[in-house]
């Protein structure tokens, strides 16, 4: 007896069928593709074997039984698991490049990547950053992709998680980044070593930033991620107010800080209301991305080690 899916028989088939099951059971979509089609359209190309720019111009085409078999499980499994679609294809894009992700880490989503892409202009030279920190690194996506946008630089990847840095590590060889990048594990600057006087042209972070309203208020997909890379205390602050109280120390004179806060912009604002942030406005979307220079960040300084102390 023939089952619906029997009647599947081609690519463009298995992906309405996805999209309109992901819609019917309410899924949240935002590690990576922002609506259910786009989301069955990468986990079928995934289960087949092929590009997802691929997958569309194949998708009059008829799959075999085996692979019906293989794309309805993927699919199913999303909808059962409520998992995001990268951490079951194990692979995702950002900034033009491909990472490996696992649930060590936080799957890339930050609109960092439009600015690393420009080579953080106009906000310093692009030509001139030599040196970089990506500070809470994670899976090391935004290092990785700084060192294969500017490849004059030398990229520093930290983070507190061993599990991270592997995966990190793994992202580095991947892209045969060894000679221009490397992983240190440091809670915050802590252990990050004074051995150049010089700093760093640019320390960029998407650190964690969710408060406690928040975290309990986020979709299913999100229990999926490391609490460890996204809660940050009440107010969402607290790695975020230690990073702009401390990187002076760590940055080239005229050295430019990159912090995304994301929703927690307004607590920000609020903590230290006299600092002028500069808050970076995106194409492609996104907001809570903040950058100030290692003068202002100087100048502000009892400012942030005040508001550290009161969290």
């Amino acid at each position: 007896m023939l089952t619906e899916t029997d009647a599947l028989i081609t690519i463009d088939d298995l992906v309405r069928w996805g999209a309109s099951r992901f819609a019917a059971a309410g899924l949240h979509f935002g590690h990576g593709t922002d609506n259910p089609r786009d989301e069955a359209h990468w986990l079928a190309a995934h289960a087949l074997h092929l590009p997802f720019e691929l997958a569309a111009a194949y998708g009059g085409c008829h799959v075999t039984a085996a692979e019906r078999d293989a794309v309805l499980a993927l699919l199913r499994r999303r909808m059962d698991e409520r998992r995001p679609a990268a951490y079951l294809t194990g692979v995702t894009r950002f900034a033009g490049l491909d990472f490996d992700v696992d649930d060590a880490v936080m799957i890339p989503r930050s609109p960092l990547a439009e600015l690393i892409e420009q080579g953080f202009a106009p906000w310093t030279e692009p030509d001139a950053v030599r040196r970089v920190l990506d500070l809470c690194t994670g899976s090391g996506c935004l290092g990785i992709a700084v060192a294969a946008h500017l490849p004059q630089a030398i990229v520093d990847l930290a983070d507190i998680s061993p599990a991270a840095l592997a995966v990190a590590r793994r992202n580095i060889a991947r892209h045969r980044l060894q000679a221009q990048v490397r992983a240190l594990e440091s809670d915050l600057f802590a252990g990050i070593g004074g051995d150049d006087d010089d700093g760093y042209d640019v320390i960029v972070s998407n650190p964690p930033y969710v408060g406690a309203a928040e975290m309990e208020a986020l979709p299913p997909e999100y229990g999926h991620e490391p609490a460890l890379a996204l809660a940050a205390g009440e107010t969402g602050l607290d790695l975020v107010l230690r990073i702009l109280r401390d990187a002076p120390d760590y940055l080239a004179d005229d050295g430019i800080l990159v912090v995304e806060v994301g929703n927690s912009a307004e607590a920000l604002a609020a903590a230290v209301p006299t600092v002028p942030f500069t808050w970076i406005d995106f194409e492609r979307g996104g907001n809570g991305v903040l950058t100030l220079d290692r003068g202002a960040l100087a100048a502000y300084h009892d400012q942030f080690a005040q508001a550290v102390a009161a969290l």
